[in-house]
Protein backbone atom coordinates (compact mmCIF):
# COMPACT_ATOMS: atom_id res chain seq x y z
CA UNK A 1 0.00 0.00 0.00
CA UNK A 2 1.27 3.79 -0.87
CA UNK A 3 0.85 4.89 2.82
CA UNK A 4 2.97 2.17 3.92
CA UNK A 5 5.53 2.67 1.92
CA UNK A 6 5.70 6.44 1.30
CA UNK A 7 4.53 8.18 4.23
CA UNK A 8 6.58 7.78 7.80
CA UNK A 9 5.69 9.81 10.54
CA UNK A 10 8.01 10.50 13.66
CA UNK A 11 5.45 10.61 16.31
CA UNK A 12 8.18 12.10 19.12
CA UNK A 13 9.00 14.98 16.84
CA UNK A 14 9.19 18.59 17.72
CA UNK A 15 7.74 18.77 13.62
CA UNK A 16 3.98 18.52 13.64
CA UNK A 17 1.94 15.27 12.42
CA UNK A 18 0.67 17.50 9.74
CA UNK A 19 3.10 19.28 8.71
CA UNK A 20 5.39 15.90 8.30
CA UNK A 21 2.53 14.49 6.63
CA UNK A 22 2.06 17.30 3.88
CA UNK A 23 6.00 17.37 2.98
CA UNK A 24 5.70 13.49 3.00
CA UNK A 25 2.89 13.55 0.11
CA UNK A 26 4.84 16.81 -1.40
CA UNK A 27 8.26 14.94 -1.95
CA UNK A 28 6.56 12.08 -3.42
CA UNK A 29 4.91 14.24 -5.62
CA UNK A 30 8.29 16.21 -7.05
CA UNK A 31 10.40 13.26 -7.09
CA UNK A 32 7.30 11.30 -9.32
CA UNK A 33 6.63 8.62 -6.61
CA UNK A 34 3.66 9.67 -6.70
CA UNK A 35 2.93 9.54 -10.48
CA UNK A 36 0.62 12.15 -12.32
CA UNK A 37 -2.66 10.83 -11.81
CA UNK A 38 -2.32 8.44 -9.04
CA UNK A 39 -5.45 7.58 -6.51
CA UNK A 40 -4.62 8.68 -2.97
CA UNK A 41 -5.92 6.51 -0.22
CA UNK A 42 -9.39 7.92 1.49
CA UNK A 43 -8.44 9.96 4.05
CA UNK A 44 -10.34 7.79 6.63
CA UNK A 45 -8.03 4.55 5.10
CA UNK A 46 -4.82 6.89 5.47
CA UNK A 47 -5.57 8.22 8.85
CA UNK A 48 -6.35 4.41 10.07
CA UNK A 49 -2.95 3.23 8.28
CA UNK A 50 -0.58 6.06 9.69
CA UNK A 51 -2.19 6.21 13.09
CA UNK A 52 -2.98 9.75 13.32
CA UNK A 53 -6.38 11.07 13.37
CA UNK A 54 -8.75 11.78 10.55
CA UNK A 55 -9.16 15.48 10.73
CA UNK A 56 -5.06 15.57 10.42
CA UNK A 57 -5.43 13.96 6.96
CA UNK A 58 -8.04 15.88 5.98
CA UNK A 59 -6.41 19.23 6.34
CA UNK A 60 -3.38 18.03 4.72
CA UNK A 61 -5.41 16.67 1.13
CA UNK A 62 -7.67 20.33 1.30
CA UNK A 63 -4.30 22.43 1.58
CA UNK A 64 -2.30 20.45 -0.89
CA UNK A 65 -5.89 20.59 -2.67
CA UNK A 66 -6.11 23.85 -2.62
CA UNK A 67 -2.41 24.23 -3.56
CA UNK A 68 -3.04 22.44 -7.11
CA UNK A 69 -1.00 19.29 -6.06
CA UNK A 70 -3.82 17.31 -5.74
CA UNK A 71 -7.52 17.14 -7.51
CA UNK A 72 -10.74 16.08 -6.45
CA UNK A 73 -13.16 14.08 -8.61
CA UNK A 74 -16.45 13.27 -7.15
CA UNK A 75 -17.51 9.66 -6.35
CA UNK A 76 -14.40 9.26 -7.09
CA UNK A 77 -11.06 10.00 -4.87
CA UNK A 78 -8.02 12.08 -4.46
CA UNK A 79 -6.15 12.11 -7.49
CA UNK A 80 -2.53 13.59 -8.21
CA UNK A 81 -3.04 16.27 -10.36
CA UNK A 82 -2.19 15.63 -13.76
CA UNK A 83 -1.68 19.45 -15.01
CA UNK A 84 0.79 20.23 -12.24
CA UNK A 85 2.36 16.78 -12.67
CA UNK A 86 2.88 18.13 -16.61
CA UNK A 87 4.28 21.42 -15.68
CA UNK A 88 6.72 20.03 -13.18
CA UNK A 89 8.03 17.47 -16.06
CA UNK A 90 8.72 20.47 -18.89
CA UNK A 91 10.34 22.28 -15.86
CA UNK A 92 12.74 19.11 -15.83
CA UNK A 93 13.05 18.87 -19.31
CA UNK A 94 13.75 22.85 -19.63
CA UNK A 95 17.22 22.16 -16.60
CA UNK A 96 17.90 18.73 -18.44
CA UNK A 97 18.61 21.06 -21.57
CA UNK A 98 20.48 24.12 -19.55
CA UNK A 99 22.64 21.32 -18.56
CA UNK A 100 23.29 19.91 -21.84
CA UNK A 101 24.29 23.36 -22.95
CA UNK A 102 26.61 24.03 -19.59
CA UNK A 103 28.40 20.84 -20.60
CA UNK A 104 29.15 21.21 -24.06
CA UNK A 105 32.20 22.39 -25.56
CA UNK A 106 31.83 26.02 -25.75
CA UNK A 107 34.86 28.37 -24.01
CA UNK A 108 33.61 29.18 -20.90
CA UNK A 109 34.25 32.62 -19.11
CA UNK A 110 37.36 33.09 -17.37
CA UNK A 111 36.14 34.37 -13.76
CA UNK A 112 39.05 35.38 -12.77
CA UNK A 113 39.71 38.37 -14.63
CA UNK A 114 35.80 39.65 -14.61
CA UNK A 115 36.07 40.13 -10.88
CA UNK A 116 36.81 43.80 -10.25
CA UNK A 117 36.37 43.41 -5.81
CA UNK A 118 36.96 40.15 -4.17
CA UNK A 119 35.09 40.09 -1.11
CA UNK A 120 35.88 36.81 -0.42
CA UNK A 121 39.51 37.33 0.34
CA UNK A 122 38.24 40.28 3.28
CA UNK A 123 38.63 39.27 6.77
CA UNK A 124 35.32 38.40 8.70
CA UNK A 125 34.20 36.88 11.76
CA UNK A 126 33.31 33.68 11.14
CA UNK A 127 31.44 31.07 13.24
CA UNK A 128 31.74 27.25 12.41
CA UNK A 129 28.72 25.87 11.37
CA UNK A 130 28.39 23.24 14.79
CA UNK A 131 29.16 25.69 17.27
CA UNK A 132 25.63 25.72 18.90
CA UNK A 133 27.33 22.66 19.58
CA UNK A 134 30.21 23.58 21.45
CA UNK A 135 30.14 22.70 25.19
CA UNK A 136 31.44 26.51 25.94
CA UNK A 137 30.53 29.17 23.05
CA UNK A 138 31.48 31.88 24.23
CA UNK A 139 30.58 33.87 20.76
CA UNK A 140 29.31 37.82 20.36
CA UNK A 141 26.07 38.53 19.37
CA UNK A 142 24.18 35.43 19.36
CA UNK A 143 20.98 35.33 21.53
CA UNK A 144 20.34 33.01 23.95
CA UNK A 145 16.49 31.42 23.24
CA UNK A 146 15.85 30.51 26.04
CA UNK A 147 15.89 34.45 26.86
CA UNK A 148 13.27 35.56 23.78
CA UNK A 149 9.42 36.37 24.40
CA UNK A 150 8.55 34.02 21.90
CA UNK A 151 4.89 33.81 23.22
CA UNK A 152 4.89 37.56 23.03
CA UNK A 153 6.37 37.63 19.39
CA UNK A 154 3.77 34.98 18.37
CA UNK A 155 1.19 37.50 19.37
CA UNK A 156 2.80 40.41 17.28
CA UNK A 157 3.53 37.82 14.51
CA UNK A 158 -0.34 36.99 14.63
CA UNK A 159 -1.55 40.77 14.81
CA UNK A 160 0.56 41.72 11.92
CA UNK A 161 -0.96 38.97 9.88
CA UNK A 162 -4.51 40.23 10.71
CA UNK A 163 -6.98 41.90 7.76
CA UNK A 164 -6.57 45.15 8.94
CA UNK A 165 -2.63 44.99 9.49
CA UNK A 166 -2.13 43.00 6.08
CA UNK A 167 -3.82 45.63 4.32
CA UNK A 168 -1.50 48.01 5.17
CA UNK A 169 1.94 46.18 4.69
CA UNK A 170 1.00 44.10 2.14
CA UNK A 171 1.85 45.96 -0.70
CA UNK A 172 4.51 46.95 -2.59
CA UNK A 173 5.20 50.38 -1.65
CA UNK A 174 8.84 50.56 -3.06
CA UNK A 175 10.30 53.68 -1.30
CA UNK A 176 8.02 54.23 2.06
CA UNK A 177 8.85 52.82 5.46
CA UNK A 178 6.06 51.43 7.89
CA UNK A 179 4.76 54.76 9.38
CA UNK A 180 3.97 52.39 12.96
CA UNK A 181 7.43 51.44 12.86
CA UNK A 182 8.89 55.16 12.02
CA UNK A 183 6.63 56.21 14.33
CA UNK A 184 7.94 53.81 17.57
CA UNK A 185 11.46 54.31 16.58
CA UNK A 186 10.72 58.53 16.65
CA UNK A 187 8.92 58.25 19.83
CA UNK A 188 10.19 55.48 22.21
CA UNK A 189 13.38 54.70 20.76
CA UNK A 190 15.54 57.47 20.31
CA UNK A 191 14.02 59.95 22.71
CA UNK A 192 15.63 57.33 25.08
CA UNK A 193 18.95 58.34 23.54
CA UNK A 194 18.29 62.25 23.44
CA UNK A 195 17.28 62.08 19.87
CA UNK A 196 14.07 64.13 18.95
CA UNK A 197 13.38 64.04 15.19
CA UNK A 198 10.60 64.59 12.41
CA UNK A 199 9.68 60.87 10.44
CA UNK A 200 11.29 62.07 7.43
CA UNK A 201 14.59 62.23 9.57
CA UNK A 202 14.26 58.25 9.77
CA UNK A 203 14.86 55.34 7.44
CA UNK A 204 14.64 51.54 8.18
CA UNK A 205 17.40 48.88 6.72
CA UNK A 206 18.37 45.31 6.81
CA UNK A 207 20.14 45.82 10.29
CA UNK A 208 23.48 48.35 11.06
CA UNK A 209 25.46 47.02 8.31
CA UNK A 210 23.05 47.15 5.82
CA UNK A 211 22.74 51.01 6.92
CA UNK A 212 26.67 51.09 6.41
CA UNK A 213 26.62 50.10 2.98
CA UNK A 214 23.73 52.27 1.83
CA UNK A 215 26.00 55.03 3.21
CA UNK A 216 28.71 54.32 1.85
CA UNK A 217 27.30 53.68 -1.74
CA UNK A 218 25.93 56.73 -1.87
CA UNK A 219 28.76 59.02 0.16
CA UNK A 220 32.00 57.52 -0.58
CA UNK A 221 34.13 57.59 -3.93
CA UNK A 222 37.47 56.66 -4.60
CA UNK A 223 39.15 59.40 -3.40
CA UNK A 224 37.15 60.15 -0.21
CA UNK A 225 38.84 59.68 3.19
CA UNK A 226 36.84 57.73 5.65
CA UNK A 227 38.44 57.49 9.40
CA UNK A 228 37.60 54.10 10.85
CA UNK A 229 38.57 53.01 14.91
CA UNK A 230 41.84 51.10 15.10
CA UNK A 231 40.84 48.10 16.53
CA UNK A 232 37.38 48.53 15.01
CA UNK A 233 34.09 46.87 13.86
CA UNK A 234 35.83 44.74 10.89
CA UNK A 235 32.79 44.94 8.84
CA UNK A 236 33.22 48.90 8.34
CA UNK A 237 36.21 48.14 7.06
CA UNK A 238 35.11 46.06 4.76
CA UNK A 239 32.41 47.73 3.51
CA UNK A 240 34.28 51.12 2.89
CA UNK A 241 37.09 49.21 0.95
CA UNK A 242 34.70 48.42 -1.38
CA UNK A 243 34.14 52.33 -2.28
CA UNK A 244 37.66 53.89 -1.46
CA UNK A 245 41.05 52.48 -0.85
CA UNK A 246 41.85 55.50 1.54
CA UNK A 247 40.99 53.99 5.08
CA UNK A 248 42.96 56.27 7.93
CA UNK A 249 43.05 54.64 11.18
CA UNK A 250 42.23 56.03 14.01
CA UNK A 251 43.83 55.39 17.44
CA UNK A 252 41.45 54.07 20.38
CA UNK A 253 42.64 54.64 24.26
CA UNK A 254 40.55 54.11 27.28
CA UNK A 255 38.43 56.84 26.03
CA UNK A 256 37.71 56.04 23.20
CA UNK A 257 38.53 57.29 19.73
CA UNK A 258 41.23 59.51 20.38
CA UNK A 259 40.15 63.29 18.93
CA UNK A 260 43.81 64.40 17.24
CA UNK A 261 45.64 65.06 13.93
CA UNK A 262 44.69 61.53 12.87
CA UNK A 263 41.10 62.73 12.02
CA UNK A 264 42.35 65.63 9.51
CA UNK A 265 41.61 65.39 6.30
CA UNK A 266 38.67 62.57 6.26
CA UNK A 267 35.54 63.04 4.80
CA UNK A 268 33.72 60.90 7.34
CA UNK A 269 34.62 58.93 10.37
CA UNK A 270 32.95 55.61 11.48
CA UNK A 271 32.70 55.80 15.52
CA UNK A 272 31.24 53.37 17.73
CA UNK A 273 31.29 55.91 21.17
CA UNK A 274 28.17 53.94 23.62
CA UNK A 275 30.57 50.84 23.56
CA UNK A 276 33.91 51.10 21.33
CA UNK A 277 33.51 47.77 18.86
CA UNK A 278 35.20 45.67 19.76
CA UNK A 279 36.51 47.24 23.10
CA UNK A 280 33.54 47.65 24.95
CA UNK A 281 34.75 51.60 26.20
CA UNK A 282 32.00 54.11 26.64
CA UNK A 283 33.22 57.50 25.28
CA UNK A 284 33.22 60.21 27.84
CA UNK A 285 30.99 63.31 27.37
CA UNK A 286 34.33 65.48 27.11
CA UNK A 287 35.57 63.90 23.90
CA UNK A 288 32.13 63.44 22.57
CA UNK A 289 32.14 67.24 23.15
CA UNK A 290 35.54 67.51 21.55
CA UNK A 291 35.04 64.88 18.28
CA UNK A 292 31.70 67.33 17.50
CA UNK A 293 34.11 70.38 17.47
CA UNK A 294 37.18 68.63 15.10
CA UNK A 295 34.09 67.67 12.61
CA UNK A 296 33.41 71.30 12.28
CA UNK A 297 37.05 72.40 12.22
CA UNK A 298 37.63 69.80 9.88
CA UNK A 299 34.60 70.26 8.12
CA UNK A 300 33.78 65.87 8.04
CA UNK A 301 30.64 63.98 9.03
CA UNK A 302 30.44 61.60 11.88
CA UNK A 303 28.74 58.11 11.33
CA UNK A 304 27.56 56.60 14.69
CA UNK A 305 26.81 53.35 15.37
CA UNK A 306 24.94 53.35 18.48
CA UNK A 307 24.99 49.77 18.21
CA UNK A 308 24.73 48.27 21.67
CA UNK A 309 23.34 51.83 23.72
CA UNK A 310 20.84 49.94 25.54
CA UNK A 311 23.13 47.80 27.69
CA UNK A 312 24.55 49.07 30.76
CA UNK A 313 25.14 47.90 34.21
CA UNK A 314 26.47 50.91 36.26
CA UNK A 315 24.78 54.24 35.46
CA UNK A 316 22.39 55.72 32.90
CA UNK A 317 23.55 56.05 29.25
CA UNK A 318 25.31 58.96 27.68
CA UNK A 319 23.68 60.63 24.99
CA UNK A 320 24.29 59.84 21.55
CA UNK A 321 26.67 62.36 19.90
CA UNK A 322 23.42 62.87 17.46
CA UNK A 323 21.77 64.28 20.92
CA UNK A 324 24.68 66.35 20.84
CA UNK A 325 24.31 67.75 17.44
CA UNK A 326 23.64 70.98 16.67
CA UNK A 327 24.79 71.04 13.04
CA UNK A 328 23.69 68.14 11.32
CA UNK A 329 27.40 66.66 11.24
CA UNK A 330 26.22 62.96 12.81
CA UNK A 331 24.49 60.17 10.66
CA UNK A 332 23.03 57.92 13.46
CA UNK A 333 22.95 54.21 13.07
CA UNK A 334 21.57 51.88 15.27
CA UNK A 335 20.16 48.34 14.99
CA UNK A 336 17.44 46.04 16.91
CA UNK A 337 19.43 43.26 16.36
CA UNK A 338 21.63 42.91 19.09
CA UNK A 339 18.46 42.63 21.48
CA UNK A 340 15.70 41.13 19.40
CA UNK A 341 17.20 38.04 16.93
CA UNK A 342 19.97 38.74 14.41
CA UNK A 343 18.36 37.22 11.98
CA UNK A 344 15.39 39.64 12.15
CA UNK A 345 17.54 42.14 10.13
CA UNK A 346 16.46 45.56 11.21
CA UNK A 347 18.00 48.76 12.09
CA UNK A 348 17.66 52.79 11.36
CA UNK A 349 19.46 55.80 10.21
CA UNK A 350 19.19 58.77 11.53
CA UNK A 351 20.03 61.77 9.65
CA UNK A 352 18.70 65.09 7.67
CA UNK A 353 15.87 64.70 5.38
CA UNK A 354 17.88 65.23 2.29
CA UNK A 355 20.08 62.50 3.04
CA UNK A 356 17.31 60.39 4.25
CA UNK A 357 15.48 61.16 0.77
CA UNK A 358 18.07 60.12 -1.00
CA UNK A 359 18.85 57.13 0.96
CA UNK A 360 15.26 55.99 0.19
CA UNK A 361 15.97 55.88 -3.31
CA UNK A 362 19.42 54.50 -3.45
CA UNK A 363 17.71 51.44 -1.53
CA UNK A 364 15.37 50.98 -3.72
CA UNK A 365 17.98 50.21 -5.94
CA UNK A 366 19.77 47.63 -3.41
CA UNK A 367 16.87 45.71 -2.19
CA UNK A 368 13.67 47.71 -2.37
CA UNK A 369 12.76 48.07 0.82
CA UNK A 370 13.20 46.44 4.11
CA UNK A 371 9.94 43.44 4.34
CA UNK A 372 6.81 45.26 5.33
CA UNK A 373 5.88 42.23 7.65
CA UNK A 374 8.66 42.33 9.51
CA UNK A 375 8.28 46.42 10.11
CA UNK A 376 4.93 45.97 11.24
CA UNK A 377 5.76 42.78 13.80
CA UNK A 378 8.50 44.88 15.04
CA UNK A 379 6.28 47.96 15.30
CA UNK A 380 3.48 46.25 17.38
CA UNK A 381 6.53 44.59 19.68
CA UNK A 382 7.51 47.90 20.66
CA UNK A 383 3.91 49.33 21.29
CA UNK A 384 2.98 46.92 23.15
CA UNK A 385 5.78 47.41 25.59
CA UNK A 386 7.53 43.85 24.85
CA UNK A 387 10.30 45.77 23.72
CA UNK A 388 11.10 47.65 27.03
CA UNK A 389 10.13 44.22 29.00
CA UNK A 390 12.94 42.07 27.09
CA UNK A 391 15.26 44.93 27.36
CA UNK A 392 15.07 45.17 31.31
CA UNK A 393 14.99 41.38 31.63
CA UNK A 394 18.39 41.38 29.17
CA UNK A 395 19.91 43.62 31.11
CA UNK A 396 19.39 42.56 34.46
CA UNK A 397 20.74 38.59 32.85
CA UNK A 398 23.30 39.77 31.09
CA UNK A 399 24.26 41.91 34.06
CA UNK A 400 24.94 38.26 36.11
CA UNK A 401 27.16 36.93 32.65
CA UNK A 402 29.25 39.95 33.00
CA UNK A 403 29.99 39.55 36.43
CA UNK A 404 30.62 35.89 36.12
CA UNK A 405 33.32 36.25 33.04
CA UNK A 406 34.92 38.72 34.94
CA UNK A 407 35.28 36.73 38.10
CA UNK A 408 36.66 34.17 36.17
CA UNK A 409 38.60 35.84 34.54
CA UNK A 410 40.33 37.29 38.10
CA UNK A 411 40.33 33.23 39.20
CA UNK A 412 41.81 31.04 36.21
CA UNK A 413 43.51 33.69 33.63
CA UNK A 414 44.95 36.58 36.35
CA UNK A 415 47.55 36.72 33.48
CA UNK A 416 44.91 38.49 30.99
CA UNK A 417 44.01 41.95 30.74
CA UNK A 418 41.45 43.76 29.43
CA UNK A 419 38.91 46.81 29.18
CA UNK A 420 37.07 47.51 32.12
CA UNK A 421 33.49 49.21 30.76
CA UNK A 422 29.88 49.84 31.99
CA UNK A 423 28.31 47.55 30.33
CA UNK A 424 28.12 45.77 26.59
CA UNK A 425 27.77 41.89 26.04
CA UNK A 426 31.75 40.85 25.27
CA UNK A 427 35.50 41.21 26.92
CA UNK A 428 38.15 42.39 25.28
CA UNK A 429 41.18 40.50 26.00
CA UNK A 430 44.97 41.20 25.55
CA UNK A 431 46.23 37.06 26.38
CA UNK A 432 50.06 36.46 27.80
CA UNK A 433 52.90 37.56 25.46
CA UNK A 434 54.44 34.85 23.77
CA UNK A 435 51.48 32.62 22.49
CA UNK A 436 49.33 33.17 19.44
CA UNK A 437 45.60 34.64 19.69
CA UNK A 438 44.29 32.59 16.27
CA UNK A 439 46.63 29.58 17.95
CA UNK A 440 44.48 30.11 21.33
CA UNK A 441 41.01 30.24 19.31
CA UNK A 442 41.98 26.91 17.52
CA UNK A 443 43.73 24.66 20.73
CA UNK A 444 40.69 26.00 22.68
CA UNK A 445 37.91 25.12 19.99
CA UNK A 446 39.61 21.18 20.61
CA UNK A 447 39.10 21.44 24.39
CA UNK A 448 35.34 22.58 23.73
CA UNK A 449 35.65 26.12 23.90
CA UNK A 450 34.77 29.00 21.30
CA UNK A 451 36.34 32.50 21.31
CA UNK A 452 36.90 35.62 18.50
CA UNK A 453 40.43 36.14 17.34
CA UNK A 454 41.05 39.53 17.87
CA UNK A 455 43.09 39.97 14.21
CA UNK A 456 40.05 40.88 11.99
CA UNK A 457 39.61 44.07 14.05
CA UNK A 458 42.83 45.53 13.62
CA UNK A 459 43.40 47.79 10.31
CA UNK A 460 46.94 47.24 9.88
CA UNK A 461 48.59 44.26 8.14
CA UNK A 462 50.15 42.16 9.29
CA UNK A 463 47.65 42.59 12.46
CA UNK A 464 48.11 41.97 15.98
CA UNK A 465 47.89 38.69 17.12
CA UNK A 466 47.65 39.28 20.28
CA UNK A 467 43.94 39.83 22.09
CA UNK A 468 40.24 37.60 21.66
CA UNK A 469 37.22 38.52 22.63
CA UNK A 470 35.05 36.58 24.29
CA UNK A 471 31.22 37.06 24.42
CA UNK A 472 28.56 35.81 27.10
CA UNK A 473 25.08 36.53 25.44
CA UNK A 474 24.73 32.76 23.79
CA UNK A 475 25.95 31.10 26.68
CA UNK A 476 23.97 30.29 30.08
CA UNK A 477 25.23 31.80 33.76
CA UNK A 478 26.06 28.13 35.37
CA UNK A 479 28.55 27.30 32.08
CA UNK A 480 30.94 30.86 32.40
CA UNK A 481 33.17 29.83 35.12
CA UNK A 482 33.80 25.92 33.93
CA UNK A 483 33.78 27.48 30.56
CA UNK A 484 36.91 30.00 31.56
CA UNK A 485 38.69 27.69 33.53
CA UNK A 486 38.78 25.16 30.64
CA UNK A 487 40.20 28.13 28.57
CA UNK A 488 42.99 28.77 31.45
CA UNK A 489 44.12 25.54 31.40
CA UNK A 490 44.50 25.75 27.58
CA UNK A 491 46.50 29.18 27.82
CA UNK A 492 48.51 27.39 30.48
CA UNK A 493 49.28 24.58 28.48
CA UNK A 494 50.35 26.49 25.19
CA UNK A 495 52.61 28.70 27.41
CA UNK A 496 54.41 25.47 28.59
CA UNK A 497 54.75 24.23 25.05
CA UNK A 498 56.28 27.32 24.25
CA UNK A 499 58.58 27.31 27.19
CA UNK A 500 59.54 23.71 26.73
CA UNK A 501 63.19 23.64 25.54
CA UNK A 502 62.80 21.64 22.05
CA UNK A 503 59.44 23.31 21.47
Amino acid sequence: MASDILFHLEKKSRESLQSQLRRAILNAILNSTLPAGFKLPSSRKLANDLGVSRNTAILVYQGLTDDGYLVTRERSGIFVNEEFVEGLEQSKLSQKETRAIEHNDLEKPDWTNRFFLRPSERHYLNLPKDWRDTPFPFVYGQPDKRLFPLTAWRECSRLALSTRDMADWIHDDKIYDDPQLIEQIRTRLLPARGIHVSSDQILVTLGGQNALYLLAGLLVRQNTRVGIENPGYPDAKNIMQLFTNDIAPIPVDEKGLIVDEHLDDCNYVFVTPSHQCPTTITMPLSRRNRLLEKASEQDFLIIEDDYENEINYFKSASPALKALDTSDRVIYTSSLSKTLFPGLRIGYIVAAPELIEELKFYRRLVVRYTPSNNQRTVALFLSLGYYDSLIYSLRRKWHNRWNSVHKALKTYIPECSYSHSSGGTSYWIKIPEGISANQLVKEAYKDGVLIESGMPFFLESPAPDTHIRIGFTSIENAKIEPGIKRLGKTIDRMLKEKNTPGK
